[in-house]
């Protein structure tokens, strides 16, 4: 009979999720795990049949469990659902991520042989159909997202951040918990703050989780233009966070831009730019499509296209007001001036 391990906490933020939540909790509930469990599933305000299964999952299982979210944002549903648990260990699952089946034992093993205060490991992409399996592809590439370890794989160690992520509780609580105000990266912006206070961060392999892309180009666009939005926020208000993995694309915007535009003013010639991305990303997702259908294959450029293009725009295009409102948002409040009584 296997030792008994710390109870666990496994939070959802979910938000139109019917097509994927019963079988991602359906992962979580079936963990190889000699622990105790709960369940906890923050709901968006959905329009779809979200709340409906959710309801159903309820009823079946004692140990799911649901609160409120009216705001429908991610790391509010976090902190919503973060101060509805009750273990020591938390564990941070998506909607529409599956767990594999020894997930939460070896996390919490890793906790204890590391001593980190999160640990995380890879956003296992797969898809449903051509062009879902083409966005895995892309998603799993150097070519489409550099050497990300969460993306791509790579040896256990100390990492910036990582996917998902078990928490200590106590690393939660000293944090803070999520910053409400990032929309996206929210993730990495807490993983900065535990380890600005001293905290590691552990990244292994042993820990994958299946990740199901977006389902058309426009989605995966908004998706990855959010990101690029966020992460310049990230920048600005961590100040000295940014390394130059995050700033290819948003180089790459600018240089296919005035290159389009200095081919069409100027010279034929300077459209070698656009041109040669377009090979480059044609020629280099090939590696990436052994095993798939030709429909698939064919689109793995676009899909790493779409990533980089939004995210080097929505990086360009972050408004520095957005950054200098979470800035302003975690100030100590003013001090009142004595000399203004007098």
């Amino acid at each position: 009979m296997p030792a008994q391990q710390p109870a666990v906490s496994v939070i959802m933020p979910v938000l139109n999720e019917e097509r994927h939540l019963r079988n991602s909790v359906r992962h979580i509930l079936g963990q190889e795990y000699a622990g105790e469990m709960e369940v906890v599933i923050a709901l968006g305000p959905s329009t779809d049949r979200t709340d409906e299964i959710a309801a159903e999952l309820v009823r079946e299982d004692p140990r799911v469990v649901t609160v409120p979210n009216p705001s429908g944002r991610t790391p509010a549903a976090l902190n919503a659902a973060i101060k509805a648990s009750r273990h020591p260990i938390v564990v941070r699952v998506d909607g529409h991520g599956m767990l594999s089946p020894n997930y939460i034992a070896t996390a919490v093993r890793l906790l204890e042989e590391t001593g980190a205060q999160n640990v995380g490991g890879i956003m296992h992409a797969e898809g449903e159909n051509a062009w879902e399996e083409a966005v895995a592809a892309a998603m799993t590439s150097r070519l489409g997202v550099g050497n990300a370890a969460f993306h791509t794989g790579g040896v256990a160690g100390p990492a910036e951040t990582v996917y998902l992520g078990v928490f200590r509780r106590e690393a939660l609580e000293r944090a803070g918990g999520y910053n409400e105000e990032f929309i996206r990266a929210q993730d990495w912006e807490l993983n900065y703050r535990i380890r600005e206070a001293g905290g590691l961060i552990w990244f292994s392999p042993e820990l994958k989780v299946q990740y199901r892309p977006r389902p058309s180009v426009r989605a995966l666009a908004k998706q990855y233009r959010d990101y690029g939005r966020w992460r310049h926020v990230v920048a600005r208000y961590h100040a000295g966070s940014i390394n130059m993995r995050y700033l290819a694309p948003p180089t790459a915007v600018c240089a296919i831009a005035a290159s389009i535009v200095a081919g069409a003013a100027i010279t034929p010639w300077a459209f070698a730019v656009p041109a040669g991305y377009l090979a480059g990303i044609t020629l280099g997702s090939i590696p990436a499509g052994r095993g798939l259908s030709p429909k698939a294959r064919v689109q793995i450029p676009v899909a790493i296209a779409t990533m980089h293009m939004s995210w080097g725009f929505g990086f360009l295009s972050s408004p520095r007001a957005l950054a200098d409102k979470v800035i302003a948002s975690r100030r100590p409040a003013p001090q009142a001036d004595p000399s203004a009584a007098a």
